[in-house]
């Protein structure tokens, strides 16, 4: 069943790149007592996440974090490439969260088999805001290459 506007999210442990490496974090304390933009990418580094979702993001931060405590970007992949893709996209203001097993992603209903085309599990392209660790925006764009219920713009006029 796929999360909706009004549910708390589920306590999941995800990762960040921590300075020695990946370090464990509890959905439930990264959430709890603040207002967290939150948006999901299918992979790191993928044309559509890197070209176009990220930047979004890194562009409207400072207008963003005028309305939230934070900014998180989530990914199925390993801590080790969240720090490295924030690198890349210059995105030091956000959170990079790995979920690198997909244990957030299937706990919410929204992966997706990408597995035809060699990426395996994935995510799919989704923007929420959470406040204390409930929804109260979601948007996903199912369509390929097609990034409006889960830009930077939306999420933004949604606050």
């Amino acid at each position: 069943m796929t999360i909706s506007t009004g549910d708390r999210l589920p306590d999941v442990t995800l990762y960040t790149n921590g300075a020695n490496g990946p370090e464990a974090l509890a959905s439930s304390e990264f959430f709890a007592g603040r207002k967290v933009a939150l948006f999901a990418v299918p992979g790191a580094f993928t044309p559509g996440c890197s070209n176009t979702h990220m930047p979004g993001f890194v562009v409207l931060a400072d207008r963003l974090l005028e309305k939230v405590d934070a900014i998180a970007c989530l990914a199925v992949n390993d801590a080790f490439v969240m720090g490295a893709w924030q690198k890349d996209q210059n995105a030091g203001s956000m959170a990079m969260l790995a979920d690198g097993n997909g244990d957030f992603t299937n706990a919410i209903g929204l992966g997706q088999d990408l597995s035809g085309a060699g990426l395996g599990l994935r995510s799919q392209r989704y923007a929420m805001i959470v406040n204390d660790g409930v929804v109260e925006y979601l948007g996903v764009d199912s369509a390929k290459g097609v990034i409006e219920a889960s830009s930077a713009e939306t999420v933004l006029s949604k606050l």
